[in-house]
């Protein structure tokens, strides 16, 4: 048997790859981890825990104006920008050094720098050549600009959370969770937000309802969203900009401080001699792998944003573990994890939240056939004196042949909060009569969820 240096090499420092390093160097495996940045990944750095950081931020000028039907009075509020970067950053470091110490306390050695791939058992990090009995490609995705002249000179998901000063107009092009988290987060902070897509549809691949729904309350906030508009022109003018927009019927000039594309993103794949050493990839860049993660080089695997699956960061946890277990063991007394896709919630956090698990409308008609629809529409206890004219929507999908509960839905506070509980029931398999059987929280958002009884016709 060859002597490797490890037996398992991770290329790239996020959730999944730092997440199987740990695991499996607790097996006893030899495990050596490679990243340029920092330790994290996306998630961590200029994703989820920033993104939801400045979520909250956005959320307080809405709230302190609610409180004064509550009795509460506030002059002289005002928003530093500079402060709540530098918080972020303090706990962002925070986080990063956590991540380090995992590594460091289960005995897994991380080596700073880029890593890439000679063969199926050999990487070079700067360098250095390693071998291993086992690779996984960890490295995640970053943002992706369209072919426009200006690509080079816009902004990126990446770049938001550390701009020198806060823009007082702000441009948005694309239509998806990103982008629409953003337009609601710098809209809150104070930002006068235009957000355009190509399509007529907010947030493509969820359920329809809550798409339409969201544009509604998203306008009642203030955001100028436009549907079917593409940015036909861009000129720089010092510290600003003027954005052609067209659409079918006329085009407008738009003066903007700041100009984000979040247009999407593609896997972290080149650069790293994938191809070249036999790993095969998709026309998008993504890693092609088994159900084992296993690319078309045996020895050779990955997980997570890399192989363009579901981008989400406990998908990539969750994949990883299935991985060590499948690669060494399961821990002591534990069955062998495996990794299953379907009922997996997801949440957006624009102004209102979104949270959603299972199938959507059209998708659940079309693997069942006959659905039974449970919509319901409100305004929540907390604005019937706040004075916000923010609406709520539940929706639950009931496969009419079992009763059973196959995609539930939300636009309102806390989205994600709540259908994280009822994601629990629909992977367990709960019918509609279990959910009439439950008995709700009163006064909640969440009892709705609960007490809804007359399908739509």
């Amino acid at each position: 048997m060859p002597n490797f240096d490890y037996d398992l090499f991770v290329i790239g420092g996020g959730s999944g790859g730092v997440r199987a390093a740990r695991m499996a160097a607790q097996r006893g495996a030899r495990v050596g981890l490679a990243e340029v940045g920092a330790l994290g990944g996306t998630c961590v750095n200029v994703g989820c825990i920033p993104k939801k950081l400045y979520s909250y931020a956005a959320h307080y000028a809405a709230a302190f104006e609610e409180s004064r039907a509550y009795g509460w009075d506030f002059d002289g509020l005002r928003f530093d920008w500079a402060r709540l970067k530098a918080n972020r950053a303090v706990e962002i470091t925070r986080l990063n050094g956590i991540y380090a110490g995992l590594l460091k306390s289960s005995g897994v050695t991380v080596l700073n720098g880029w890593a890439s791939l000679a063969d199926g058992h050999t990487v070079e990090v700067d360098g250095k050549r390693l071998t291993a009995q086992h690779i996984l490609l960890a490295t995640g995705g970053r943002p992706s600009v369209p072919d426009v002249p200006w690509r080079d000179q816009v902004l990126v998901s990446d770049d938001m959370f550390d701009l020198p000063t806060l823009p007082r107009r702000l441009l948005v092009v694309g239509g998806g969770y990103i982008a629409s988290e953003m337009a609601s987060i710098f809209h809150g902070l104070g930002a006068e937000v235009t957000q355009v897509l190509r399509g007529g549809t907010l947030l493509r691949g969820f359920d329809a309802d809550i798409s339409t729904f969201l544009a509604a309350e998203m306008r009642k906030t203030g955001v100028q969203l436009r549907l079917n508009t593409q940015v036909s022109g861009l000129a720089r003018h010092g510290e600003s900009w003027t954005a052609q927009l067209k659409t079918d019927d006329d085009t407008v000039s738009l003066p903007v401080d700041a100009v984000l594309y979040a247009t999407g993103r593609t896997p972290r794949s080149a650069g790293m001699g994938l191809a070249e050493a036999g790993v095969q990839l998709d026309e998008n860049g993504a890693v092609v792998v088994d159900a084992r993660y296993a690319s078309s080089l045996p020895s050779v695997f990955a997980l997570g944003d890399v192989t363009n699956r579901l981008q989400l960061t406990p998908v990539a946890l969750g994949e990883a573990m299935a991985l060590v277990d499948d690669l060494f063991g399961p821990a002591r007394g534990k069955p062998v994890r495996h990794m299953a896709y379907e009922y997996i919630p997801t949440a957006v956090f624009t102004h209102p939240n979104v949270g959603t698990v299972g199938f959507t409308e059209a998708e659940a008609r079309e693997e069942f056939g006959a659905v039974d629809v449970y919509r319901s529409e409100f305004k929540v206890l907390k604005h019937t004196i706040s004075g916000s004219t923010e609406r709520t929507l539940v929706k639950l999908l009931v496969d009419k042949a079992s009763d059973r509960v196959v995609g539930l839905h939300m636009v309102g506070p806390d989205a994600g909060e709540i259908v994280q509980g009822f994601a629990v029931a629909l992977k367990a398999g709960a019918t509609k009569a279990v959910f009439d059987q439950t008995i709700g929280i009163h006064p909640t958002l969440a009892e709705e969820f609960v007490t809804l009884r007359e399908p739509l016709p």
